[in-house]
């Protein structure tokens, strides 16, 4: 499966966090790399998201849509901060 460039989270994860996600640096639970998740390897589907690690291929985010309702899980994540450093 071929995956999209990180920036397609500009819209559905910013929307959720307030802030422009490709540009917020996360780092990886699994193997501790730090990037800007425009960084990540997103793999999308009619239903959302997913943001897998650049380094581990680890899943970062989930972001599933609907039409009432949008869920983002960052559980890959150790944490997550607004803009880089």
């Amino acid at each position: 499966m071929t995956h999209l460039d990180g920036n397609v989270l500009a819209g559905p994860a910013s929307g959720l966090l307030g802030f422009d996600a490709t540009t917020a640096l996360g780092q990886c639970d699994s193997c501790g790399d730090v990037l800007e998740l425009g960084q990540a390897r997103v793999y999308g589907a009619p239903m959302g998201y997913v943001a897998r690690c650049r380094t581990c291929d680890s899943v970062l985010v989930v972001i599933v849509e609907s039409v009432r309702q949008r869920t983002l899980s960052t559980r890959g994540l150790r944490w997550i901060r607004e803009g880089a450093p």
